[in-house]
C-alpha cells in the first residue's frame, strides 16, 4: 500500500490527512487492527526508530512508551527484581520474557504520563507482553511482528479497536527528510549518527571509572534523547529511563523536571508507598493517580476524610518531606544524559541530588571547565560525546 488515509490530522478540523513514503515506495507498515490516527503514527514511527537503535546498540530487546511524540519511558529487557514487580504491578504468576520486561520497565518510568501511550517493541510481540499490555490504558503498539497468541490478546483491547501496527524491520528511509511549515518545505539529512560505546571514550573528569552497566545506561539515555522533543534531559538506571524532561526552553528546567520524575520513581519504592493498601477493584489508572498525589505536596487530597475511603482499605500515614528527602538521598548509580551541553554547573548540582553518578553530554560550552569542576566536586564520571541530539 502506497498511501494510508487518516480520519484527520493533529486536530479534527485538519482534513484531509494521509501518510505516504516520499519516494513513492510502499509503506513499510501494515495495520493489523484498529484505525491509527495522525498522532498515533507520529508516535509509532518515532518510537520504532528509538527501540530499533537501542536493540542494535545494546544487543538487548528494547521497548518504549510514547506520548505526544516524546518518550514517557524507554528501557532494555533486563530482569525485573521483586521491587520492580511490585511498583509496576506485575502479577506474581505472570510470565515475564525479555521483551515483556523491556516494556514493563518502559511503562514503569512514569506510569502517569504513560496513560494512553503508544507502545513500541524492538522484537516480536509475544503473549507475555500482550498479556501485560492488555490491562493497561494504551492507544496502540508497533512491532516487527506478533505471535498469533499476542495478536489475539491485543485484538480484545478497546472493544476490538486497539491499534496494532506491524513494521518491516528492514525498511530504510531516504537519506533526505522533508516537512512543511506554513507552506514552506524544510529539508535536511536524516540524523543517522550512530550511538554506541565508542562515543563514551572522552571522559573529562578525574574519576574515569565507567562500568559496563553505566555504559549501557548512557546509551539508553542518548538514544532516548535522540527521539525526545528538545530541549531534553534523561535520567537512567539499570537500563531504564526513570525520568525524561522534554521540550523545555531552559536546560536547567529540563534537568529539574526529569530529576523530579526520577525522584518520584524512586519514592515509589519507599516502604510506605509499597505498603499502601488499596480497596478491592480499584482501576489501575486510579491507583496510579492516587500514588502520584500521595507522593506530591498535595497528598492531603487523597488522605482527607471521605476521600481516602474510596481509594485505600486502610488510611495511610503521610510520607513527610523529611522522609522523602532522606529516602532520595539513598539513591545512587544513576546516569543522566543531555541532548546539548550543560551551560552551567547548576545542572550537575541538581542531577547529583537525584543520585547521579554518571553524566553524558556533548560538551562544547564556554563554561565546560565549571561543569567539569562541579562534577569533580562530587566524584561524578562525565563523558563528552561531541554530538548534539536536538529533535524537533
Amino acid at each position: 500500500m502506497k498511501e494510508l488515509e487518516l480520519k484527520y490530522g493533529c486536530n479534527p478540523n485538519q482534513k484531509p490527512a494521509s501518510i505516504a513514503v516520499s519516494d513513492g515506495r510502499d509503506l513499510p507498515i501494515t495495520v493489523l487492527n484498529g484505525k491509527p490516527g495522525y498522532i498515533n503514527l507520529l508516535d509509532a514511527l518515532n518510537s520504532w526508530q528509538l527501540v530499533k537503535e537501542l536493540k542494535a546498540a545494546t544487543g538487548l530487546p528494547a521497548a518504549a512508551s510514547f506520548k505526544h511524540v516524546s518518550p514517557a519511558g524507554a528501557a532494555v529487557g533486563l530482569p525485573l527484581s521483586d521491587t520492580d514487580k511490585a511498583i509496576y504491578f506485575v502479577d506474581a504468576d505472570a510470565e515475564i520474557t525479555p521483551v515483556a520486561a523491556a516494556y514493563i520497565r518502559a511503562r514503569g518510568a512514569d506510569r502517569l504520563c504513560s496513560y494512553g501511550d503508544w507502545a513500541a517493541l524492538s522484537d516480536t510481540c509475544d503473549a507475555a507482553t500482550a498479556a501485560y499490555l492488555k490491562n493497561e490504558v494504551s492507544d496502540g503498539i508497533i512491532a516487527p511482528d506478533y505471535t498469533p497468541e499476542a495478536l489475539e490478546i491485543l485484538k480484545t483491547k478497546k472493544k476490538g479497536g486497539y491499534n496494532v501496527v506491524k513494521i518491516d524491520p528492514d525498511y530504510v528511509p531516504a537519506e533526505q527528510e522533508r516537512k512543511d511549515v506554513f507552506g514552506i518545505t524544510f529539508q535536511q539529512g536524516r540524523n543517522n549518527y550512530k550511538i554506541d560505546e565508542s562515543l563514551l571514550d572522552n571522559i573529562v573528569t578525574k574519576n574515569k571509572d565507567l562500568p559496563k552497566q553505566a555504559k549501557i545506561d548512557m546509551i539508553v539515555a542518548l538514544i532516548t534523547l535522540k527521539y525526545t522533543q528538545s530541549n531534553s534531559v534523561c535520567y537512567v538506571k539499570d537500563g531504564q529511563a526513570i525520568g525524561v524532561g522534554a521540550g523545555q526552553q531552559s536546560r536547567i528546567h529540563c534537568t529539574r523536571l526529569a530529576g523530579s520524575k526520577a525522584d518520584n520513581w524512586y519514592l515509589r519504592q519507599h516502604p510506605k508507598t509499597l505498603g499502601l493498601q488499596f480497596v478491592d477493584g480499584i482501576r489501575r489508572p486510579d491507583r496510579d493517580n492516587a500514588i502520584d498525589v500521595y507522593l506530591s505536596d498535595e497528598y492531603e487530597d487523597v488522605l482527607r476524610e471521605g476521600e481516602w475511603q474510596r481509594i485505600f482499605a486502610v488510611k495511610p500515614e503521610p510520607l513527610t518531606a523529611e522522609e522523602k528527602k532522606a529516602w532520595i538521598a539513598t539513591q545512587t548509580g544513576v546516569t543522566v544524559g543531555s541532548d546539548a551541553f550543560f551551560p552551567f554547573g547548576d545542572n550537575v548540582e541538581r542531577a547529583r541530588k537525584s543520585g547521579v553518578s554518571y553524566i553524558v553530554e556533548p560538551g562544547g560550552s564556554i563554561r565546560d571547565d565549571n561543569v567539569i569542576e562541579t562534577a569533580d566536586r562530587y566524584d561524578i564520571v562525565m563523558a563528552f560525546t561531541g554530538m548534539r541530539l536536538f529533535h524537533h
